[in-house]
């Protein structure tokens, strides 16, 4: 019936496993749970390693990044409904797999999301960007997912039928953190496989704190540029996301805004790193990263 599919890295496993297992073995369905680790540091092993071990468990040697790694489950996994939990997700409903199991049973929907929560108590300020950031962006309602289902998609919390995973798979040319979620929700729509969403979000359980977040952000950005020459600079692909829209259409202004946000680039890194945080400014500062990496892009292509 199910394969419940988590790639480690770097986080302790152990709550997420066991409150999976709790309310598996009230379902009357097949189940598995795979795990698999992207050479994670050893402490992190050796936390995870007994509660793991009870299960299929896979620790790979070197790290294969988060698309291949998702790709990798089909070989371990036995069923045909995979369902895709990040390692650092925590289950906050009693009737989580439930929803999932009766989603299977009552619809043949090829994929399904079931959202993402945050605490909505407010973290320590060294972790503020990162909260806020997911509580105004990444935290949608069902209903406001649905309205651009493809757009919503993301990997944190997802089920999808084996077949439509083998004959797309994640992008694995995508090594670093960033935007493979967008990619592949992107592919799901040029093939016309429809992305369906309902309320049964999983809470964040980790919160990186501000200086992470900027340098995971900007790694984002890099990424993002791959995966725009991956598409072809796809009219389709930039309209699906705000920060490509905006940047094209404020092509005019381009250099402008990149010399300004080079001279203020330090100090926007400052106010955001010590939590003093506006989502304004944050844009800003991708919007900023966008100009200057591109600009490198387009240098070391005409150099090539």
């Amino acid at each position: 019936m199910i394969s419940i599919c988590i790639p480690i890295y770097n986080f302790d496993v152990n709550p997420l496993v066991r409150e999976l297992l709790r309310q598996a073995k009230l379902l009357a369905v097949p189940y598995e749970i795979i795990l698999i680790d992207d050479c994670s540091a050893a402490e992190h092993k050796e936390v995870n390693d007994f509660t793991c071990k009870q299960e299929t468990y896979i620790q790979l040697t070197e790290n294969i990044g988060r698309a291949k790694i998702r790709n990798l489950f089909l070989t371990y996994s036995n069923y045909e409904n995979l369902l895709f939990l990040d390692c650092d997700s925590l289950v906050v409903n009693n009737e989580f797999l439930l929803k999932y199991v009766e989603v299977i049973k009552q619809s043949n929907n090829n994929v399904v999301c079931g959202g993402r929560v945050y605490d909505l108590n407010r973290p320590a300020r060294m972790k503020i960007l990162r909260w806020k950031y997911g509580i105004k962006k990444e935290s949608q309602p069902v209903d406001f997912r649905k309205k651009n289902p493809n757009k919503s998609f993301m990997t944190n919390n997802f089920l999808i039928n084996r077949e439509t995973l083998e004959s797309i798979r994640f992008d694995e040319r995508i090594a670093e953190y960033g935007h493979e979620d967008t990619l592949f929700g992107y592919a799901l729509k040029i093939r016309g496989i429809s992305i369906d969403h309902i309320n049964n979000p999983v809470l964040n359980g980790d919160l990186e704190d501000n200086s992470e977040y900027l340098m995971k952000t900007e790694k984002g950005i890099v990424n993002l540029l791959h995966i725009l020459a991956f598409v072809n600079y796809e009219r389709d692909f930039i309209n699906d996301l705000s920060i490509l829209r905006f940047y094209y259409k404020v092509n005019r202004f381009q250099k402008l805004i990149g010399a300004v946000f080079t001279m203020v680039k330090p100090l926007i890194e400052y106010l955001l790193a010590r939590g003093i945080v506006s989502l304004f400014l944050f844009d800003f500062y991708k919007l900023g990263l966008l100009i200057k990496y591109q600009r490198n892009f387009a240098f070391n292509s005409h150099n090539s």
